[in-house]
C-alpha cells in the first residue's frame, strides 16, 4: 500500500513527485504530501484525502527544488489525518514510508526517553527520529544503523538539509525501484510513477539501501556492501497507463482483455504440433514427474483465478490442487515437502501474505511457480519459475484485466502440465489451444452488449443486496462477480456454489433480491437451470449469463445477458466481463468513484 515517489536531478521536483503520485494514486488516497529542498531548506507539503487536494494547495506556490520525496498515503498506523499524512519530519531530515514498523512501540519509548516529541499515531515518525537519533554526519550510514534497530516492513525514501544532494531509499518486503536518467535519478514504488521520464529500471532487492545523487547511485546489500544489480528495460508505452479516452481506468482496463490476453498467450504454443512452449515450466520441468499434489496460494480476485485454476489442473494434467488463501494458510501447520508444486498467484508480485506463504513452502522444500503481472517484482525474483501475464499497468484498484490474464495464465499451464505428464494427446491440447485462440474475439462480442448491461445496471443500481450462483468452474465467477460488485459500488454481494444455495441463503431469495446466476451451455447446465427454477419460485430476479440462442431459461429468466458459445472451460472469461461491465456501470451511476474505491488499495504489501 501506499506509493513513493523521489527525484533528484536538474528539472523542477514538483511537478515531477505530482505527476509520479498521480500515477501511483490508486496505491492509496488517504492522504498526500511532498518534501522538496528549497534553498532555505526542506519544506513540506501535505493535505487529507485525494491527491487534488494536494494539488489545490500548491497550485499558486512557486518551487525551485530539483530534489524531493512524495508519498500518497493508505492508513494503517493511525486514522486518515492531516498529522498522519507523510512526509514526516525529524529536525532538519524528512522521511516517506510504505510498509509497517512492527516493533514501533518499543522504540517509541526509547526515542521518548531520549526527549523526542511526537505529532502523530504513525509509526513512520518513529523510523524519522531513530535516523536522525543515530546521525553522526553520514546519512547513509546513519539509515543503515537503523534498519537494523527496526523489525517489519519498509519502502523508504529520506533526504536531509545537511545533506542536501542526496536521496537515501531503502526496501524491504515493500516494493521501491530506482529509475535511471541523464544527469537525473528518480524513486519509485511503481514503474508508471516514472515511466514518462525514463525506461531504465533497477528493481531493488529485500534488505537493499541505495544512495541517489543526480549523477548516478550505489546500492548497498543487507550486509551493507555495495552491490551492483541488473537494470531492465521496461517496453511498456507511458500511454498504457493513461485513460485513453475512457470514462475511468476500470473501463479502459475491461476493454483492453482481448489485446491483454493475445499478449499473455502470443509465442506459447504451436497450434499446428498441438504443443506449449518450454518457458511455462523453466525451471521446474526436471522436478514435474516428482509432484504429487498443488498447492495454490493467493488473495482476493488472485485466489478466484486460483479456484479455476484448480479445475483446469485437475481436469487435464489429473494431479490433486488445494486453494489457499494466503493470509490463512501462513499460520496453520502445513505439510508442505520436496513432492508438492506451490503456485503463487499475484498481480503485483509483491502481495504481502502471498510473498511470505511463498518463503515458507520455499524453506519446507516446495518447488515454487509464480503467475504474476510485473517483471523484477519479489515472487518473480525468487520463484523457481516465473509465468508473466503481460496484462501492463492495471491501475483500477478492482482488478480485471489482470484477473483474465491470470487464467489464461493456468489455463495454458495446465495444458503444458498434462502434455509433460502425457495425460492428454497433443490432439486433445491442441481443440482446448484453438479454443483459447478464440477468447479473445469472445469477449470482444462481449463487450458489444455493453449497452444493454448498462440498461440492467439502471433498473438495479438501488438494489441493497445481490446474490450470484455459479457452477463448476463458473462458481469462481460468482465469487468474482459479487467481489466486484461490493468493491467498488459498496452493495453487499455474495457469491456462492449454487448447489449451496438451499443450504442456507435460499432464505433470503424474495421478490426484491437480484440473482445474478452464471448458467452457459456447459455439463451442468440442467443443474443449474433447476436453481433457476427454485429462485423463481421464491419470487427472486433472476438475471442471466446464457449461451448465444439458448431459449430453454426464457420462462424463467428475467433478463437474459448472451455470450458466444465456447468451450465450457473457458466460457468464465466472457462471463467475468458480463459482471465487470454491470459492476463498473452500477458504481458509476451511483457517482462513486469507481477507479479508487473507498479503503481499498492496488497493492497490497502489508499484512
Amino acid at each position: 500500500m501506499c506509493g513513493i515517489v523521489g527525484y533528484i536531478g536538474e528539472q523542477n521536483a514538483s511537478s515531477i513527485l505530482v505527476d509520479g503520485l498521480t500515477k501511483l494514486e490508486y496505491r492509496g488516497y488517504d492522504s498526500a504530501g511532498l518534501a522538496l529542498m528549497e534553498k532555505s531548506g526542506i519544506e513540506i507539503e501535505r493535505s487529507v484525502g485525494k491527491l487534488i487536494n494536494l494539488k489545490n494547495q500548491i497550485a499558486q506556490k512557486h518551487f525551485t527544488a530539483v530534489l524531493g520525496i512524495g508519498h500518497t498515503r493508505w492508513a494503517t498506523h493511525g486514522k486518515p489525518s492531516f498529522e498522519n499524512a507523510h512526509p514526516h519530519r525529524s529536525n532538519e531530515l524528512t522521511v516517506v514510508h510504505n510498509g509497517i514498523i512492527e516493533n514501533y512501540l518499543e522504540l517509541k519509548q526509547f526515542l521518548l526517553s531520549k526527549g523526542y516529541g511526537f505529532t502523530s499515531e504513525t509509526d513512520t515518525e518513529v523510523v524519522a527520529h531513530l535516523i536522525h537519533e543515530n546521525y553522526e554526519g553520514d546519512l547513509l550510514k546513519s539509515v543503515q544503523k537503523t534498519l537494523k534497530q527496526v523489525h517489519g516492513s519498509y519502502g523508504l525514501a529520506i533526504i536531509s538539509e545537511k545533506e542536501p544532494d542526496k536521496i537515501i531509499i531503502a526496501r524491504k518486503d515493500s516494493p521501491l525501484v530506482i529509475g535511471v536518467g541523464e544527469g537525473e535519478m528518480f524513486a519509485a514504488s511503481d514503474i508508471p510513477a516514472v515511466l514518462a521520464h525514463t525506461r531504465k529500471f533497477i528493481f531493488m532487492d529485500d534488505g537493499d539501501v541505495a544512495c541517489l545523487t543526480k549523477d548516478g547511485y550505489q546500492i548497498y546489500d543487507k550486509n551493507d556492501i555495495p552491490v551492483t544489480r541488473e537494470m531492465r528495460t521496461i517496453d511498456w508505452n507511458p500511454v498504457m497507463a493513461e485513460k485513453a479516452g475512457y470514462s475511468h481506468f476500470m473501463q479502459k482496463e475491461i476493454h483492453e482483455q482481448p489485446r491483454a490476453i493475445i499478449d499473455t498467450i502470443r509465442g506459447k504454443f504451436s497450434l499446428e504440433q498441438g504443443t506449449i512452449g518450454g518457458e511455462l515450466l523453466e525451471g521446474i520441468q526436471h522436478r514435474i514427474k516428482d509432484f504429487n499434489r498443488i498447492v495454490i496460494v493467493a488473495c482476493g480476485t488472485s485466489w478466484h483465478a486460483g479456484l479455476i485454476g484448480k479445475f483446469y489442473i485437475e481436469k487435464f494434467a489429473k494431479i490433486p490442487v488445494e486453494v489457499d488463501i494466503a493470509s490463512e494458510f501462513r499460520y496453520r501447520d502445513l505439510v508442505i515437502d520436496d513432492k508438492t508444486l506451490f503456485v503463487a498467484i499475484t498481480q503485483s508480485g509483491e502481495t504481502a501474505d502471498t510473498l511470505s506463504a511463498m518463503r515458507i513452502a520455499k524453506k519446507m522444500g516446495a518447488a515454487v511457480a509464480a503467475v504474476c503481472n510485473v517483471v523484477g517484482s519479489s515472487v518473480s525474483r525468487e520463484a523457481d519459475s516465473t509465468v508473466y501475464t503481460h496484462a501492463g499497468p492495471e491501475i483500477g484498484v478492482a482488478s480485471t484485466k489482470a484477473f483474465t490474464t491470470q487464467v489464461a495464465s493456468l489455463f495454458l499451464f495446465a495444458l503444458q502440465l498434462a502434455q509433460t505428464k502425457k495425460t492428454m494427446t497433443p490432439d486433445q491440447i491442441r481443440h482446448y489451444l484453438k479454443e483459447l485462440v478464440r477468447v479473445p474475439e469472445v469477449i470482444e462480442k462481449t463487450l458489444k452488449h455493453e449497452d444493454y448491461i448498462l440498461s440492467l445496471a439502471k433498473k438495479f443500481k438501488d438494489a441493497k443486496d445481490f446474490l450470484y450462483l455459479g457452477r463448476n468452474v463458473n462458481y469462481p465467477i460468482a465469487l468474482e462477480g459479487a467481489l466486484k460488485l461490493k468493491e467498488i459500488s459498496y452493495i453487499h454481494a455474495e457469491g456462492y456454489p449454487a448447489g449451496e444455495m438451499k443450504h442456507g441463503p435460499i432464505a433470503l431469495i424474495d421478490e426484491n433480491l437480484p440473482v445474478f446466476i452464471i448458467c452457459p451451455q456447459s455439463s451442468v447446465y440442467e443443474k443449474i437451470a433447476s436453481n433457476v427454477q427454485e429462485v423463481k419460485s421464491r419470487d427472486g430476479i433472476v438475471l442471466a449469463v446464457v449461451t448465444e440462442g439458448d431459449t430453454g431459461l426464457d420462462a424463467l429468466a428475467d433478463h437474459k445477458i448472451e455470450i458466444p458459445a465456447i468451450a465450457e472451460e473457458l466460457s468464465v472469461f466472457p462471463a467475468v466481463v458480463v459482471t465487470q461491465i454491470f459492476s463498473y456501470y452500477v458504481a458509476s451511476l451511483l457517482g462513486l468513484d469507481v477507479d479508487q474505491p473507498r479503503n481499498l488499495a492496488k497493492s497490497v504489501t502489508v499484512e
